[in-house]
């Protein structure tokens, strides 16, 4: 069975990957490339709409899909817990589509993600440092904002982290508690570093992408997915079993 995929963002730089993805991979069929001109119509028809866009179209961009019964892939950063909460309580009652949310099609990013929440219960001073490319218009990612709610929820027995003089501005944007800076610099792609601080050691968990070819596998993973999602699923360690939890370092 093909599986029809509409892409929305289609001209950017992550627009062009996944279509030029979907054309050339066996059982997907690209159907239509919006851009900000584009009428969201051109999307009905679809099985999957794919969500490329800004932060502030994201939202009416799903919206309009699941009103037409597409189900939706984000690849947009800035979905805010209220955001994803508002959604979930849309689709409670819906058994036809799902929304899947994916802050880093990136597997290593997931894994680095998943080591943090892992290591977070062992360390009490824990901050988050993420790096983008200059023309990346959201601070801080959604990978950052999502490691740090990961690792809140992994600290959810032993307590806030330790971040003193919070009150400063040059001490980050507190995220669930989690300390998060972020540089926009030219010449960079996306790297984040999560550093765990101890008596007497410091351990840094670092993730850097090179190419956007690193965001493939977790294309084809999150698409194999939507067809079949039902409400709403965030972050691709929900869809890839990674084999690790906070639990399991016990």
């Amino acid at each position: 069975m093909t599986t029809r995929v509409a892409v929305i963002g289609a001209t950017g730089k992550m627009g062009r990957l996944v279509c030029g993805l979907i054309e050339r991979t066996e059982g997907y069929e690209l159907v239509a490339q919006l851009n900000s001109q584009s009428s969201l119509d051109e999307m009905i028809g679809a099985d999957i709409a794919f969500d490329l866009t800004r932060p502030g179209v994201s939202q009416s961009v799903v919206d309009f899909a699941l009103d037409h019964g597409l189900h939706v892939l984000v690849g947009t950063s800035g979905w805010s817990q209220d955001r994803i909460g508002s959604l979930a309580h849309r689709l409670a009652d819906r058994d036809d589509v799902g929304v899947i949310i994916i802050p880093n099609f990136s597997i290593g990013s997931v894994l680095a993600t998943a080591f943090s929440a892992l290591a977070a219960s062992f360390y009490d001073s824990i901050e988050i440092v993420e790096a983008h490319q200059a023309g990346k218009v959201d601070s801080p990612s959604g990978t950052a904002v999502r490691t740090a709610e990961l690792i809140g929820a992994a600290r959810a027995g032993r307590g806030p982290v330790s971040a003193p003089h919070t009150d400063q501005r040059a001490r980050g944007q507190q995220v669930s508690n989690v300390p998060v800076h972020s540089l926009r610099l030219e010449g960079l792609l996306a790297r984040q570093d999560v550093f765990l601080g101890g008596t007497g050691e410091t351990l840094t968990i670092s993730h850097n992408t090179l190419s956007t070819d690193a965001y493939i596998q977790g294309i084809l993973l999150a698409l194999a997915a939507t067809r079949e999602a039902r409400g709403v699923t965030v972050g691709l360690e929900q869809i890839v079993d990674l084999g690790l939890s906070p639990g399991a370092a016990a």
